[in-house]
């Protein structure tokens, strides 16, 4: 081994040669690493779902070109709302199974449309082939079997068994009540009420309680504000934390200690109150009709306006996590706030959509009655916001009930994570109203399928 002054020449030559590197090597690993950051998701993955996506659309598109242009658009959509592969592949997973349940419902609406189109032609010609009047009849016939053939993936045949399963999750009359679901009023008509208070509603009715910062607030007598005064508040929730000598709270949003100035600003102070003007009644079915009364999962989205909170859009999802209905929704009053935080909605969306909520409560009207099933994560407010009486409701937040006991709730991202497995509410774009609401029935579905288990096993 070398000592003295000869170890110190070695040194000294060793420490030269790693300081002065090439730049340009320095340089281009670290462009790579960059590259490798912003390649969230690696390329082969993506191709991979790209290919499984165009399977999919090519079962319910003719053109190939299209399927592909569906399938690329879709997959761009996935890695937009995606953070890193772990979402990326949970997201894509989702959709994936979304497009073959209704790839399958398509190809039964297809068989069956077909054989009756056959039957009904082969007929037509055996009664009489000249007659003009049955032609213009059985091309009359042939569009109302158009909408048997759309309703056929609204009503999924197997709905029935899953229906009289259901049953003994709905909501009984105490329960809604305890949940603060709106019941029709006892004297006015088209009205509700709410056994639960707002604690955030002032004794001047022309004062607002700011449901975000605390602050109170003064409107004129068409609610909007009188003065501008900015808004500072923290967005996330307060969460306990265990530390040495006792508990500390802390905002999920931004680690701050309980107390501290909010990480957010905004122009101006919003309230949370809801109307209870305006409401409609799901109707009794038809003694005769004999079917499935519908089973079906929705999710809401709001923003807030002068008035307090009001919808902007509605999803609703069959049992085959089919969406039935989707539409935005253009708000009565002014709006103050999209919460595109959370709601993913911004002021585009909704600009041009000329769907009002009675339009909306007249669709929903068409195809759910007094005896449909509806599932949903915490529904009395989406009920509230639709302004929609029904009391035949399975609610997740109660069947999956928090350890402590109302009015503890567990999230529905944690509840689709402990017992489907799958993360959801994790695009930075805000909230998905179509997932959401698949989740709900998807956490029912598996419900019904274990409680079936055990009950089996109990026999």
């Amino acid at each position: 081994p070398l000592r003295g002054p000869a170890t110190c020449i070695v040194t000294e030559i060793l420490i030269v040669s790693l300081l002065f590197q090439p730049i340009s090597t320095k340089r281009k690993l670290k462009q790579q690493q960059c590259e490798a950051a912003k390649e969230k998701v690696p390329h082969d993955v993506r191709q991979r779902y790209v290919s499984l996506f165009t399977e999919e659309f090519l079962k319910t598109t003719g053109n190939a070109n299209d399927a592909f242009e569906k399938a690329l658009s879709e997959e761009r959509t996935v890695y937009n709302r995606s953070m890193n592969k772990l979402k990326y592949l949970s997201i894509a997973v989702n959709a994936l199974k979304k497009m073959k349940n209704q790839s399958a419902v398509a190809a039964k609406g297809d068989n069956l449309w077909k054989i009756c189109k056959e039957t009904i032609l082969s007929f037509m010609k055996r009664v009489n082939k000249a007659n003009a009047i049955q032609i213009v009849e059985f091309n009359t016939f042939i569009l109302c079997l158009q909408t048997v053939r759309i309703s056929i993936s609204v009503f999924p045949a197997d709905d029935m068994a899953l229906y009289e399963s259901l049953k003994d999750y709905i909501l009984t009359y105490e329960k809604l009540t305890e949940g603060n679901y709106p019941v029709q009023h006892p004297e006015r008509h088209g009205c509700a009420i709410v056994f639960i208070e707002n604690k955030r509603v002032h004794a001047d009715p022309l004062k607002r309680i700011c449901c975000r910062c605390g602050a109170t607030y003064s409107v004129s007598q068409t609610g909007k504000h009188i003065r501008k005064e900015e808004c500072n508040y923290h967005y996330g929730k307060a969460v306990k934390n265990r530390v040495p000598g006792g508990v500390e709270t802390r905002y999920s949003c931004c680690e701050g200690v309980m107390g501290t100035p909010g990480c957010q600003m905004f122009k101006l102070h919003v309230h949370d109150s809801l109307s209870l003007d305006g409401f409609v009644s799901t109707l009794s079915r038809c003694p005769s009709d004999t079917g499935c009364p519908g089973i079906y999962s929705l999710d809401c989205e709001k923003c807030y306006t002068i008035h307090g909170l009001e919808l902007s859009r509605v999803t609703v999802v069959n049992s085959s996590l089919q969406v039935v209905y989707d539409t935005f929704v253009r708000p009565d009053n002014e709006v103050i706030d999209y919460n595109t935080r959370f709601s993913g909605i911004s002021e585009e969306d909704v600009k041009g959509n000329h769907t009002s909520l009675r339009e909306v409560q007249e669709t929903l009207l068409s195809f759910i009655n007094a005896d449909t099933i509806l599932i949903g994560h915490g529904l009395e407010t989406d009920l509230c916001l639709l302004k929609l009486l029904h009391g035949t409701v399975v609610d997740t937040s109660v069947i999956f009930p928090h350890r402590l006991g109302p009015p503890h709730k567990l999230t529905l991202n944690s509840l689709t994570a402990e017992y489907l497995r799958r993360i959801i509410q994790e695009s930075v774009c805000g909230h998905d109203t179509a997932e959401d609401a698949a989740a709900c029935m998807e956490l029912m579905l598996w419900k019904v399928k274990e409680d079936g288990k055990m009950k089996k096993c109990q026999q």
